[in-house]
């Protein structure tokens, strides 16, 4: 592809020249060539920003509009992005080296999130009277639900779009003013969401784009002119943005980290498994916060499910993610490659079975941030493989004890050993029993659970219990998270 240059960054819905003209190299991570070289973020650019931002809230139109015309905004945004899906696709397998297959069956679900937001704001209550519990008590309540501000939405580089408008989405239809800070690897294809912005006809002010590094998203986050920090990332990165936030009394939600379980109920059918958790938990070159990559096996079928998951493994083909026919593309940096490769190290070095793959880099691949899908056994939960999230190609099978004296200690002892990490995001269970997966779900300490492959919806919340966060995404729930209380009482004549 032709190296594409943004010189120019998207502040308040204009693309303005950069404080500094200095432009970053995008590099590819499949064999490091310069895809493109965009402008970047500096904090007197995320002053211009907010102090826009800030404007359109205080003094602008947007939060004043009514719900049905922020609505129709937002639905053309949908469908000026769905005309281009291709496009999306291509450019951010181009930036994350994520395969092509992931990002290409991506788009459908950016058209179901968008649309669970747009039917949750259809039939959101934005303003509603409530009657008196006390039919002698002479006043009404008045309950509005009312924008929060200048909002800024900081998103990582693993999947752009769907972070972004998980954001941007219901921010905009709640009659917010956004600044959406995005990761310098993810410059081009956040400029075209901009473009998408811009064309869909969000007035000036309202958004703006700024690809930046870690030191000037702190600098956003501090502003004193930003109500609401709404962050995907690290847990790590999250404690620090929680402090940051409180120091204000900035409201905040944080959708972070995860090292989720599936539990494989004895009765479980194998090949069926197998290849739901190919997805399931390597996804995005299992660069994934939701992916499952703690495997709990029943001890008396413990080895039959390591050899399907080494079949399965064994079968992927990694490679250029431009490929169709790739599943496993590179890691997105070097530094991140040599990360899972360490912990693939350190997996060896804690006396877990090396079952398939290694640390070595798939031959032909030197080039590129290329890592081997490699599979664990005989892991133990509070070795740092099963407590830590590597974010790559990496699965570690775990036993759990399915026989006992007492009726349910098997299942038992596999939601003991899920609900023991620092995260709970998601997970999975997988049983020829719904009711029996059913009542293992309920008993996981995660915010998401999928039974049998089920994808995760957008209707119902997402979000993470304990270290995986605070607030949810996603439908009503979601939209909820970016509006303000108010109660006005009024006495009745």
């Amino acid at each position: 592809m032709n190296v594409i240059i943004n010189d120019r960054l998207f502040i308040g819905g204009v693309w303005t020249e950069p404080s500094d003209a200095e432009l970053l190299d995008i590099v590819s991570p499949h064999d490091r060539a310069v895809i493109g070289r965009a402008a970047q973020a500096r904090p007197a650019d995320v002053d211009r920003a907010v102090a826009v931002a800030r404007a359109a809230f205080d003094e602008g139109a947007w939060p004043r509009t009514g719900a049905a015309e922020r609505i129709a905004v937002v639905r053309r945004l949908n469908a000026l992005r769905e005309q281009r899906a291709e496009e999306i696709a291509a450019l951010t397998t181009a930036e994350n080296g994520s395969p092509l297959w992931f990002t290409r069956a991506g788009q459908p679900g950016l058209s179901r999130q968008a649309n669970a937001y747009l039917a949750a704001a259809e039939s959101f209550g934005w303003e509603e009277t409530i009657a008196p519990s006390d039919p002698a008590v002479p006043f009404r309540s008045v309950v509005r639900r009312e924008p929060v501000g200048v909002v800024a939405a900081v998103i990582p580089w693993n999947s752009p779009f769907s972070a972004a408008l998980a954001k941007v989405i219901p921010a905009l239809l709640a009659g917010n003013t956004v600044v959406l800070k995005v990761s310098p690897e993810n410059s081009l294809s956040m400029n075209l969401l901009a473009t998408l912005l811009d064309e869909a006809g969000v007035p000036q002010g309202v958004i703006s784009v700024l690809p930046a590094d870690r030191e000037t998203s702190e600098y956003l986050i501090r502003h004193q002119d930003v109500d609401k920090v709404a962050f995907t990332g690290s847990t790590r990165a999250g404690r620090r943005i929680a402090s940051l936030a409180g120091e204000q009394l900035k409201r905040v939600s944080l959708e972070l980290g995860g090292k989720s379980a599936a539990v494989i109920l004895p009765d479980a059918d194998l090949p069926t498994v197998a290849a739901g958790l190919k997805s399931g938990s390597l996804l995005n070159n299992g660069e994934a916060c939701i992916a499952q990559t703690r495997i709990l096996a029943p001890r008396s079928r413990y080895e039959e499910v390591v050899a399907a998951l080494k079949d399965m493994i064994e079968g992927l083909a990694v490679g250029d993610p431009r490929d169709e026919k790739t599943f496993i593309g590179p890691m997105l940096r070097p530094d991140q490659q040599q990360r899972v490769i360490d912990y693939i190290e350190l997996g060896i070095a804690e006396g877990a079975r090396l079952v398939s793959g290694g640390p070595q880099i798939p031959l032909g691949l030197e080039g590129g941030n290329y890592v081997t899908p490699t599979l664990f056994a005989d892991v133990d939960n509070s070795m740092r493989i099963a407590q830590e999230e590597i974010f790559g190609p990496v699965l570690a099978v775990i036993a759990y004890e399915d026989e006992g004296e007492e009726a349910g200690a098997g299942d038992a002892d596999a939601v003991r050993i899920a609900n023991d990490s620092e995260y709970g995001l998601s997970g999975g269970v997988w049983s020829a029993d719904e009711a029996r997966a059913l009542d293992v779900a309920r008993r996981i300490r995660t915010g998401t659970v999928t039974v049998n492959g089920a994808p995760l919806g957008f209707d119902g919340p997402f979000g993470g219990f304990k270290a995986s966060g605070v607030g949810r995404e996603y439908g009503a729930v979601g939209l909820g998270q970016y509006v303000e209380y108010k109660t006005v009482t009024v006495r009745s004549r």
